[in-house]
């Protein structure tokens, strides 16, 4: 067949087979018996970008990136189109875990995305404005959704303080995935994407605590948050930030918080009035606030105490705290 005047070889029954068997495989988590099936497509059909293509992708689920970055590399060159193929993002992700900043420029750019101004001295993308995204962390464990900026096609920093369940902290860079698994709504309207999680790259050395505040107001709350984003870091009130969905709603899309009134949401599995990262959601409005609140804190050990004794000082009528624990 052609295809913009090109022939096109037709892939043999025997690769179409080899690739389906592959793909259940790997569904079933299988992926050194989808490796063997899917190298044996590539022998049969080695002159097919989607031989490469699906191989590039097993490596990628296996997070190796060497061999992720070799195989995309043999995709591209059998590419029938010049820019805005997939096999070109996963290209970007495997140089970007690799560091191959060279390559993941050259990626981006031949996706047909814009990447400003001049290398920099490490080569590192800077500069794309892609602005704020979701990010599911621990996708096939104990998932958790939290919001960050999105430094690059394939890498988001954390800016929200996650649970300690996911194993993650407030400011780590992770690399994710490039296909969008829902979508978060905000109140304004705007839709953000959930993107997957694939590993971590980039740790962060700030712990994350865990604190029960007594805080009359929520301008109390406000004012703790405020307090840390000041000093460099960040607080965040759990009993009103953290809500319980299951893995459908979660990856669907969901508002970013209930707005005004009672959400009855039968797939949200929290339970009102109760704070902690198991079972709660912001209070509707006319509920009656609550003063003990849950509150997650990524600061240094030498530095979180002070600001929850000045945060106290400030108004010591209506704040308190107890029961600090690191947690992550």
């Amino acid at each position: 067949m052609k295809i913009f005047g090109k022939v096109r070889h037709r892939p043999s029954a025997s690769w179409r087979q080899a690739t389906d068997r592959a793909f259940t495989l790997i569904g079933d988590g299988r992926y050194e018996d989808a490796g063997a099936l899917l190298t044996r497509a590539a022998d049969l059909e080695p002159w097919l970008s989607e031989s490469w293509f699906n191989l590039a992708l097993l490596h990628k689920f296996r997070h190796d990136w060497e061999q992720a970055r070799s195989a995309g590399l043999r995709a591209v060159a059998l590419l029938d189109r010049e820019t805005g193929a997939p096999d070109w993002w996963n290209v970007g992700i495997a140089a970007t875990a690799l560091q191959d900043w060279p390559l993941a420029r050259r990626a981006w750019q031949a996706y047909g995305l814009k990447v400003p101004g001049e290398p920099t001295e490490s080569g590192e993308p800077h500069g794309m404005e892609l602005g704020s995204a979701a990010v599911r962390l621990s996708p096939e464990g104990e998932a958790e959704v939290v919001w960050g900026r999105r430094l690059d096609p394939a890498r988001i920093e954390v800016l929200s303080i996650p649970l300690p369940s996911s194993g993650r902290r407030w400011g780590e860079v992770v690399l994710h995935d490039g296909v969008p698994h829902g979508e978060r709504v905000i109140a304004a309207g705007p839709s953000f994407p959930v993107f997957d999680e694939i590993e971590l790259w980039a740790p962060s050395p700030v712990p994350t605590w865990v604190v029960l505040l007594e805080a009359a107001t929520e301008a109390d709350r406000d004012a703790l948050e405020r307090l840390a984003a000041d000093a460099g870091f960040a607080a965040e009130d759990w009993s009103s930030s953290v809500r319980l969905l299951c893995r459908s709603c979660s990856e669907s899309q969901m508002p970013s918080d209930e707005g005004d009134g009672e959400h009855l949401d039968p797939h949200d599995h929290s339970e009102p009035g109760h704070p902690g990262p198991l079972g709660h959601r912001t209070a509707g409005a006319g509920e009656l606030w609550l003063p003990e609140r849950e509150c997650g804190i990524a600061a240094p050990a030498g530095l979180v105490r002070g600001l929850l004794d000045g945060w106290v000082a400030d108004n010591p009528d209506s704040r308190e705290w107890r029961d600090l624990e690191e947690v992550c």
